[in-house]
């Protein structure tokens, strides 16, 4: 015969079994806690791979304006001509496409992906540069892009968040579907950069001014080399601030668009 069980076993029994049926609400937020940051993660990464992709058309002319203040070329290969504006070639431009319906202009600072603008959330003084050229000889424009930290005073602080190439064609949010790293030489403040073609050899040249201290800046020149661009100093001198202005204006040095008619495909002309 099982022998009677107290009123007080009998409770401390069946709150200790309730407590091992029914999590604690200590339990219960952890829990609520875990799954909110794992669709949060989740969210974050169908959203970095659920962006726009760009189009396969071949590569087409890369040119100037006749007033050498935008350069046309088809940056998202879809097959219409679009715009980059950045007349003192500072770094500093967007993109107009051209789109069927209407037209977006996309900053290079909007070219910052979710963990990019992360990075910086504690930050101050941070700037992006960026340019535009066809580093690879692909034939299409590629996007060298920088996130660093200004000057406290004439003093260059080292934080150089950013600094990669993204390869074309790219997206209408400026991604490319691969991308590569440029390889700096020091970690200062990028206050300008620029690419051009001077050799015309297919390859354009990236052109990097970085605070070299006491309010100067060194100019640096990257090529295309093992999946990325490396960063060799120029021996050009020293700048101030807004000296690279004078030394290429506008993008002459891309070639002048030539158009035959007014629905035609522009072809390139040089100055000799």
């Amino acid at each position: 015969m099982a022998e009677p069980v107290s009123p007080q076993q009998g409770s401390f029994s069946g709150v200790f079994a309730a407590r091992l049926r029914r999590p604690s609400t200590r339990g219960r937020r952890r829990l609520l806690i875990g799954a909110g940051v794992v669709l949060t993660a989740v969210a974050a990464t169908l959203a970095l791979c659920s962006g726009p992709e760009p189009g396969d058309h071949a590569p087409t002319v890369v040119c100037s304006d006749t007033g050498n203040t935008s350069l046309t070329a088809d940056v998202d290969a879809d097959g219409r001509l679009d715009e980059i504006h950045d007349p003192d070639r500072s770094g500093e431009g967007s993109v107009l496409f051209s789109r069927a319906v209407d037209r977006v202009e996309v900053g290079v600072g909007e070219a910052l992906g979710v963990w990019q603008k992360a990075r910086g959330l504690l930050t101050s003084d941070l700037e992006t540069r960026g340019t535009f050229g066809d580093f690879d000889g692909d034939g299409h424009l590629d996007l060298a892009l920088f996130r660093s930290q200004e000057d406290s005073g004439d003093s260059p602080r080292s934080n150089l968040l950013v600094h990669e190439v993204r390869y074309g064609p790219l997206a209408r949010d400026l991604s490319g579907s691969r991308s590569g790293t440029v390889r700096v030489r020091v970690s200062f403040f990028v206050a300008a950069v620029r690419a051009t073609d001077e050799d015309r050899d297919g390859r354009a040249e990236l052109h990097v001014f970085q605070s070299a201290g006491d309010g100067g800046y060194t100019e640096y020149i990257g090529r295309q080399k093992d999946g990325g661009l490396t960063l060799s100093e120029a021996g050009t001198g020293y700048y101030g601030h807004g000296d690279w202005d004078e030394l290429q204006p506008g993008w002459s040095d891309f070639g002048t668009c030539v158009y035959t008619g007014p629905e035609s495909t522009p072809s390139v002309r040089r100055e000799p």
